[in-house]
């Protein structure tokens, strides 16, 4: 029979199974983070991975990515959570065969469901300081930041990941950690100050929340602003 008229359940050996993973990408005010948590099961017990599950034959891949996100946060429509690709190397996994679909998101951190899920082992890592994980999960990071990357040159990110007050600071401090470079803090600034989406907020932080400098400015995104703009064409480009 034609490998390509040949169908799983003829194969006496057939064994594969689906999993999704999700990379989740928040930010604590000073440092740009992802969310792990850590296996349970040998033979990686104690290692840690991205929060995963696997998949029934009648689960749908969004939905299944969505319920995962509502059990973490509490909602299951976040702003971004997209769909990455299929990691499918034969030996990822030492149980078998386990075809991994990943997705990303961009979540504000004080929603994470701490008290619910701490004691499962989750918990949040710097994206420049992430330690080896089980199976190939360093690789699915890997591509979630270029992902990200993309992301961030061509939408305003911070609206998922900032406070709704934030100072100029905090944001240059996200868009650095995101692409992985310094930018010159008045050519940054004066870029910024372009975009028709920063509310000068006229009041000062006071120092209490991280990664706020007491006396800096603070802003906001103009967020209906920029739904009308982007519905009319208008791309942001950083």
């Amino acid at each position: 029979m034609s490998d390509m008229l040949k169908f799983p359940q003829d194969d006496t050996d057939f064994n594969v199974a689906l999993s999704m993973s999700l990379v989740l990408f928040g930010f604590d005010g000073s440092q740009l983070q992802l969310l792990l948590t850590r296996s349970k099961r040998e033979p990686s017990k104690d290692a840690l991975f991205l929060p995963s599950r696997y998949l029934e034959a009648q689960d749908e891949l969004a939905l299944s990515a969505r319920s995962m996100f509502h059990g973490l946060f509490g909602y299951d429509d976040p702003e971004i959570i997209e769909q990455l690709k299929a990691f499918g190397g034969v030996f990822r996994h030492p149980f078998g065969r386990v075809i991994n679909i990943a997705f990303y998101a961009l979540v504000r951190k004080e929603d994470f469901l701490a008290e619910k899920w701490e004691h499962h082992g989750m918990q949040w890592s710097p994206v420049d300081r992430v330690p080896d994980l089980a199976f190939d999960h360093n690789e699915i990071v890997k591509y979630a930041r270029e992902r990200l990357k993309r992301r961030v040159k061509r939408r305003p990110v911070g609206f998922q990941l900032l406070p709704d007050e934030f100072t100029l600071g905090q944001l240059q401090t996200l868009y650095e950690q995101a692409l992985g470079k310094t930018f010159d803090k008045r050519n940054f600034r004066k870029k910024l100050f372009k975009s028709p989406l920063l509310h000068d907020l006229e009041r000062k932080a006071t120092g209490g929340e991280t990664g706020q400098h007491k006396g800096s400015q603070l802003y906001a995104f103009e967020r209906e602003r920029y739904q009308r703009m982007k519905n009319e064409g208008y791309d942001f480009l950083f």
